[in-house]
């Protein structure tokens, strides 16, 4: 019998290095396992969560639109439409500054609001349902609350096609998050309110008329339903246990081979006596 033979049948040693051969390939496997399903893993990196809202008139604006913040951590990607508003000031294109607002009952206003009677609810008569500014949803420059009305940096005229990226502060995205952040877009046509209503001034800057600061459009933001790439989508079961399960495959699959040459290397030995 040569020493070969000895060694691969031997019930002893030929087992012991059988057994070290098939360790080594269990590990081999295991490795594999994981690495299949590694890309799954990393493609389920954290996607961000979506937060719609539509946007409907307040104070009979007449007009409409609709805004979508995409959320990954304290960046948000905020794209926004909307159409139906006063469309010139002062000869120039109408500028509505628009925020988001939290701190309230996160709800737009009725005109139960409009406390003092002059048929408008005025910016700071909404507070209690939509609270203060924390963002400014501008064209370019400030989004702090420091630049709610800042006209020069607002989007103007009858409708929008709005889109930036912009970084949100940590009451904003806990606002976001249990559902009280609110948009409102503000601008008034003048002549559309009542005579006492065209008289006053606005009540957060008194060089401009009411019409000026008052909202016009609202829409509470609310979580968008997981099901794309972009929301937050999908159960993660099955995904980020994946490596763990293709782990234990191999394993398996190694310690079967490993009980079956084990059978087959006694059964051999036994017959070469």
């Amino acid at each position: 019998m040569s020493d070969r033979f000895h060694v691969l049948f031997h019930p002893q040693k030929g087992f012991v290095a059988m057994k070290k051969t098939l360790a080594r390939a269990a590990v081999v496997a295991a490795a594999a396992a994981g690495l299949a399903v590694m890309p799954a893993g990393i493609a389920h990196a954290d996607p961000g969560q979506t937060y719609t809202a539509m946007l409907n008139p307040v104070n009979g604006s007449g007009g409409s639109g609709m805004v979508k913040i995409w959320l990954n951590g304290d960046q948000a990607k905020v794209t926004e439409n909307w159409s139906g508003l006063a469309s010139t000031f002062s000869g120039a294109p109408y500028p509505h500054v628009q925020h988001i607002h939290i701190g309230g009952q996160g709800q737009c206003p009725t005109m139960s609001a409009d406390t003092n009677g002059d048929g408008v609810i005025s910016t700071t008569e909404g507070v209690p349902a939509y609270g203060g500014v924390s963002t400014t949803l501008s064209v370019t420059g400030d989004t702090s609350a420091a630049a709610a009305t800042n006209l020069k940096i607002a989007p103007s005229g009858s409708s929008t096609n709005y889109s930036r990226t912009i970084t949100l502060d940590g009451k904003t995205v806990a606002a976001l998050h249990k559902g009280n952040a609110v948009v409102v877009v503000h601008g008034l046509d003048p002549a559309t309110l009542s005579k006492k209503a065209q008289q006053e001034k606005s009540d957060l800057v008194p060089s401009l008329p009411l019409a000026a600061t008052s909202p016009a459009l609202c829409g509470v933001l609310t979580m968008a339903p997981t099901g794309g790439p972009q929301t937050g989508s999908g159960s993660t079961a099955g995904i980020e246990h994946g490596g763990l399960f293709g782990l234990g495959g191999g394993l398996l699959t190694a310690a079967g081979a490993l009980v079956w040459m084990r059978r087959r290397t006694l059964a051999n030995a036994k017959a070469a006596r």
